[in-house]
């Protein structure tokens, strides 16, 4: 698997782009590639520390299989960050 970090994700849009650590191009990744309950709502945060595999899709390579092994910190409208894993 490869590993990498979220460079944005739009929960609206349901898509983004991870930094593959390997230095490569960014990969697209679709909300359905994030892995979870069926029932639960799939999103990324900038700075998710990622694990994934790749495709060939249509338009390039895209990511499937997504799995977040580290929270990115959040900041709050202060600027004190915390991790959003600590809350769930």
């Amino acid at each position: 698997m490869a590993t990498g970090v979220v460079k944005w994700f739009s929960s609206r849009k349901g898509y983004g782009f991870i930094i593959p650590d390997d230095g490569s191009s960014d990969i697209f990744v679709h909300y359905t590639a994030i892995e979870g309950d069926d029932d639960s709502f799939r999103t990324l945060y900038q700075g998710d520390k990622v694990e994934f595999e790749t495709v060939e899709g249509e338009k390039g390579t895209e990511a499937r299989n997504v799995k977040v092994t580290e929270s990115a910190p959040f900041k709050n409208k202060r600027g004190s960050s915390y991790k959003r894993d600590s809350y769930y």
